[in-house]
């Protein structure tokens, strides 16, 4: 099956830029090889969202790996979803968390985790770090060792 008979809406055609939050341009495909583990690797070194307090932009590679299950996220429409936070007002722990829930939601990965590698502000660095293995397997006792021993980046 090739990815167009997947339904994908946006994958080669033209690019419409959401203006604000928008977790519906996500979408995913069949995983081919759903019986293997591997790790699928993302990063957005170009990744914005706004201080919902002074409104000014703040910058961060955000940093996105998981284990796939059954479906896959679709990289432009990745692409366009975090892009959709270039306007969106939120501190950087809760960017990383509504990522990673929307991601979960999306396609329920065997395990997932994001970190924001925000660019200092103020003096301050913030690289918050956030993960999910599915509960009642094996990912999920991966998810709590990971969490336990995570040092930063």
């Amino acid at each position: 099956m090739n990815r167009q008979d997947e339904g994908l809406r946006r994958l080669g055609r033209t690019t419409e830029y959401p203006t604000d939050y928008a977790p519906e341009v996500l979408e995913t495909f069949q995983n081919r090889h759903p019986d293997n583990d591997y790790w699928v690797q993302f990063r957005c070194p170009e990744f914005t969202s706004l201080c919902p307090i002074t409104g000014q932009p703040d910058f961060a590679e955000l940093r996105i790996m998981y284990i796939p299950g059954e479906r896959m996220v679709e990289s432009k429409s990745l692409k366009l979803y975090l892009f959709s936070f270039r306007n969106h007002g939120d501190f950087h722990e809760d960017c990383v968390n509504i990522i990673l829930k929307d991601l979960v939601r999306l396609m329920q990965p065997k395990y997932i985790e994001v970190t924001g590698v925000f660019t200092p502000r103020g003096g301050i660095s913030i690289y918050p770090y956030a993960n999910y293995g599915r509960p009642g397997t094996r990912y999920e006792a991966l998810a709590s060792e990971r969490l336990s021993s995570y040092r930063g980046i």
